[in-house]
């Protein structure tokens, strides 16, 4: 058991790395539908982290204990450490696949930080999220080009329900209405 841990996935094909519990950990877990089978651990231990991909093609990145830029390939098999983040930050967003992520928020002030990843490297998006926080959600997991970030809090932990999508080029405040 942990809290504080990245995934990624499917309802019945998901990936369990990092958290907490006690300590920091590097574990990783696959879940197949049903139950859950211990894989080969991330490189770096770290919790808070994100994640973007799906079971067998995956990617973790940012983390803390302390704040990270690491950045992780998952194969289906094993972890291998690849291009680190521009930005050190924990309980930051993640969204997309393996070879194109949004990684968006963060702590670190809160940061409104966001970059992309193209499969190689991170590039820094000079516009970033409208609403700084850090502990928000995000997806869909599938797609860089299309995705939104919510909820969250500010530096002074106070709740926040901002929204805001992400259409490939900029970050734009929703307004939603609940029925």
């Amino acid at each position: 058991s942990r809290g504080y841990l990245g995934g990624l996935g499917l309802q019945t094909a998901a990936l369990a790395f990092g958290g907490y519990s006690p300590a920091t950990t590097a574990a990783t877990e696959s879940w197949n539908g049903s139950s859950w089978t211990t894989v080969n651990s991330l490189n770096t231990a770290r919790n808070s982290l994100a994640g973007a991909g799906i079971q067998t093609a995956g990617l973790a990145f940012g983390g803390g204990d302390p704040v990270k830029t690491s950045t992780e390939s998952w194969n289906g098999t094993s972890w291998t450490s690849v291009n680190s983040m521009n930005t050190a930050r924990a309980a930051l967003a993640g969204a997309g696949t393996q070879t194109l992520a949004l990684a968006a928020g963060g702590t670190g002030s809160p940061t409104g930080a966001t970059e992309l990843w193209n499969g190689t490297s991170w590039t820094s998006n000079p516009t970033g999220l409208n609403t700084a926080r850090f502990g928000m959600g995000a997806g869909p997991g599938g797609s860089q080009t299309s995705a939104i970030t919510f909820g969250g809090a500010n530096l002074a932990d106070a709740p926040q329900t901002a929204t805001e999508e992400w259409t490939g080029t900029a970050l734009a405040t929703r307004t939603l209405t609940t029925s």
